[in-house]
């Protein structure tokens, strides 16, 4: 009933109903997933796509009563049970489809046949519950990770072990005795203040199963059992909001693009903690393909940044992350984050000191995300030959094309917050043993109008260090000085210290398999006969 008052009463939830009722005509036209592992690792893909259509279709059955909406959801568990497996040699792929299965008894239950029920039931024990249990007893390594593995895996299985728990009680008291035991492993990733080390595309998918799997407990148990007390959890939110920049692209840090992570969890969130402000974030992004618990969860309450005195600069401590920005609702505002962390991270690049920049629009400095997860080697051995995941193909200091220490750790020493300065100064020194003694890089905005980068390098070999730069923008360069321009926008880029620096541009570009680098050059900065310590100051101003 709450749903359907809210359709009826704001336009905003009625045009996420209508988009889910034209997705829900096009799922009936579309025939059923099929077993298919095209990369030979994954069928995650379809079991997403199994997800999606159940929570669509059994949305639009529980709002309208249409039991065709109900047929063709019961034809698609049909295909997806007579699977041979849901491939537990990836478990995400089972997760998901455990998670679809579970929506669809307990979305569908009423209108289902015995023989319907019973071939969903037995598609959840069989094929989602058993082998988690197995993982599960021998202590299988996604149930001992900290990072979002354990929390899809755990979200998904649980969700499975609550629609059956009535019917085959002992098997779901097992199941979430071990579920509530492992997932506070990654939980306590969050504290103290919600920041994730695997970037926003990584948050998004661990909070979303973190979530769902507390929202089942409560609405199935009345209870949490208190893991959403957990120390950071209640902050989370707070992490897309400040590494999404001005022009609507996020720090996308890690294994992760930059287009903000699609988060209905936040409204759930911004209920659980009465947080409005999470709300806001989800309601901002446009032009996003709405999920049925954005309607389900939905937060109408108005607010935003300003009107909630958030201040300018967020420092996430536990992943080592800062941003900073000149205002909260001027789409042309100066932004830059940055970061320190753990090269160990899961999704990691060797990326320690890395920046983004926004300015008037646009995004200036920019990381290039993540690349093919099917190269050769890409979670392996060869994860640190490809360009993307280097310390080259990072706005970081690099000697002789070298990568960063791959166990390193860079903690940010230093953050200042005032009305006309903020800044963040992060130790690189563990991420260039052969190289320095001493690496310490500070970014401030000391007038809100322009970011200054200011490096001190103590060296301990010859090795001459490099400043990088990747951007989008067409660069012109003038001695000690290069003017970026996007469109009629422009960044200068001066160099204040050392007097001796060569300034280059190049194309950046990669060979095959990677995937091809169009578009994106990188200003280099050359110290020339550097002296020890050394110091490189640069200064970006927008509009030149």
């Amino acid at each position: 009933m709450r749903v359907k008052e809210l359709v009826g009463r704001l336009e905003e939830a009625a045009e996420i109903y209508r988009r889910m009722r034209r997705e829900a005509d096009r799922i009936m036209e579309e025939r059923p997933v099929r077993y298919e592992i095209p990369d030979g690792l994954r069928l995650l893909g379809v079991s997403r796509t199994c997800l999606r259509r159940i929570y669509v279709l059994g949305t639009l059955f529980r709002l309208e009563g249409d039991l065709r909406y109900k047929e063709r959801a019961v034809e698609e568990l049909k295909a997806a049970a007579s699977f041979p497996d849901w491939n537990p040699r990836h478990f995400l792929d089972t997760a998901e489809m455990t998670h679809a299965f579970a929506i669809g008894y307990d979305w569908l239950y009423g209108a289902l046949s015995r023989d319907e029920k019973a071939m969903i039931r037995d598609a959840i024990v069989n094929k989602g519950l058993k082998p988690a249990l197995e993982v599960y007893r021998r202590g299988g390594w996604w149930a001992s990770c900290n990072h979002n593995w354990n929390q899809v895996c755990n979200g998904g299985i649980v969700i499975g072990a609550l629609a059956i728990a009535e019917e085959i009680p002992d098997l779901a008291d097992e199941i979430l005795r071990y579920a509530l035991k492992s997932v506070q492993i990654a939980m306590g990733m969050f504290n103290p203040d919600g920041g994730w080390a695997e970037g926003p595309g990584y948050w998004g998918y661990a909070t979303s199963y973190n979530v769902l799997m507390l929202a089942a407990l409560e609405t199935a148990l009345g209870t949490d059992f208190g893991l959403s007390e957990m120390p950071g959890f209640s902050e989370t939110g707070y992490f897309p909001i400040y590494i999404t920049g001005p022009t609507g692209r996020t720090f996308n840090f890690a294994d992760a693009h930059d287009d903000p992570p699609r988060a209905p969890q936040m409204f759930w969130l911004a209920r659980r903690f009465n947080r409005p402000i999470y709300g806001w974030y989800e309601r901002s992004i446009p032009k996003r393909k709405p999920h049925p618990l954005d309607l389900i969860w939905f937060d109408p309450r108005q607010t935003d940044p300003v009107k909630e005195g958030l201040p300018l600069e967020g420092y996430f401590e536990n992943v080592e992350v800062v941003s900073m920005r000149s205002s909260w609702n001027d789409s042309t505002a100066l932004f830059v984050a940055l970061k320190g962390g753990d090269n160990k991270a899961n999704h990691s690049h060797l990326d320690l000191g890395t920046f983004v920049l926004d300015a008037l629009g646009h995004r200036w400095a920019v990381d290039l995300g993540p690349d093919d997860y099917n190269l050769p080697g890409y979670f392996g051995a060869r994860r640190w030959s490809y360009y993307r995941l280097r310390s080259e193909g990072h706005n970081v200091i690099t000697f002789d094309d070298a990568n960063q220490d791959p166990t390193a750790e860079a903690p940010v020493i230093r953050f200042e917050s005032k009305a006309d300065l903020a800044s963040a100064t992060v130790d690189l020194s563990e991420a260039y043993p052969g190289f320095a003694s001493k690496v310490i890089r500070t970014i401030s905005i000391p007038d809100r109008r322009r970011a200054l980068i200011e490096d001190l390098i103590e060296l301990k070999s010859e090795s001459t260090p490099i400043w990088n730069m990747h951007t989008p923008a067409d660069i012109e360069i003038d001695g000690r000085t290069a003017l970026l321009g996007q469109g009629d926008a422009a960044l200068k880029v001066e160099v204040i210290e050392p007097e001796k620096v060569m300034l280059e541009a190049r194309e950046v570009s990669v060979p095959p398999p990677q995937r091809p680098i169009r578009g994106i050059k990188k200003l280099m900065i050359k110290p020339v006969a550097p002296t020890n310590p050394l110091r490189i100051k640069v200064l970006l101003s927008p509009g030149g």
